[in-house]
Parts: structure tokens; sequence; C-alpha cells
């Protein structure tokens, strides 16, 4: 048994909306389906809520005076939760898939990375395209640019470079953003 409970405290979520005899204001603006979306003083628009049997919910605690609705208040949290999760849903997540070259690759090796990456910017991923230089290969550092410089020349129809090529450590690299698809119409 926690502490709490031996002591008789209670933890309880705070409701992000006032309900009923929790609005404090004297005035509010009553809206919803079943109201006259009318400024009534706080004790008439309770009883209002009370005659249908539902909730008198602030929605709007800062407008001058706070708007209130008549709904019932457990299918309006759900209503709420289901539009956060909505929203969840349809916020997009980004994916960014790595090409990995070396600074010698060769015509056929750069021919299949560029297909995969072109797969890649269609399908809405974003490509982080690399070389990554081993030992004493760090001299070629022009080779490797140039060879950055190239796959984003070959890519600009589908993408769109978001950061030039630079050296970091013993990797220089490159970031694609697919382009935004126009519409037709």
């Amino acid at each position: 048994m926690s502490k709490f409970k031996k002591r008789g405290f209670v933890r309880r979520t705070e409701e992000p909306y006032k309900i009923n005899e929790k609005i404090r204001a004297q005035f509010v603006r009553v809206v919803g389906d079943n109201a006259d979306n009318e400024i009534h003083d706080i004790d008439s628009a309770r009883r209002m809520a009370q005659n249908q049997n539902l909730d008198l919910v602030e929605i709007s605690p800062k407008a001058d005076p706070p708007v209130c609705k008549i709904i019932d208040y457990s299918k309006f949290k759900y209503e709420q939760k289901k539009k956060q999760k909505e929203i969840k849903q349809k916020s997009q997540k980004t994916v960014v898939k790595e090409i990995r070259f070396g600074p010698n690759t060769d015509d056929h090796d750069f021919q299949f990375k560029l297909n995969h990456a072109k797969g890649f910017l269609k399908d809405g991923a974003k490509v982080k395209a690399y070389v990554h230089f081993v030992g004493r290969t760090i001299v070629f550092k022009e080779r490797g640019e140039m060879l950055l410089l190239k796959f984003a020349q070959e890519l600009e129809d589908l993408g769109k470079v978001e950061e030039m090529p630079k050296l970091i450590g013993k990797r220089m690299t490159v970031m694609l953003a697919p382009k935004v698809q126009k519409a037709k119409s």
C-alpha cells in the first residue's frame, strides 16, 4: 500500500473544462444545438442545462463573457479524445532513408543506388546520401563532393536539396526532401 493511500490522499486528474457548479463567472454566453446563443446569468444557464438533463460546460473561459455549451459532458470528452486521436494519426511521420557511397563508387553502383533513391522520394521519404571515407580515402574529398552533387542533380525532378554536401568527421552528407506533387486538375 502506498503512503498516499494510507493517509487518505487521492490523486485526481484535473478536468480540462469547468462544468456546472465549477463555473465561477456571473454571466455566460450559452451556445449549442438546444440553446438560444444569448447571454444569461449563471443560475439560469445551470437551470436550462438541468431541465434538459445535461451539463453546462465552459468551452471558452477567456471570452468576455465566457462561452458555455449545454451538452452531455462524458460524450463531449469522448469526442475531444477522438478528435485528438485523428489529429495524431494524420500528422505525418518523416522517414529518412540513408544511401551510402564510397569515394570510388563506379557508374553501375551509382545508377543502382540512384534508382533506390528515386523510389524512396516517390514514396515521400527523405533521402540522406553520404560518402563514407575509410582510412586514407579522406584525401579524395573532392571526388566525394562531386559524387553527391551529381546524385542531387540526377534527382532534382523528384526532390529538392535541403542540405548541400558537407563533411562531418569521415562522412560527407547531402539531404534531399521529396518535392510536393501538384494535383492535376
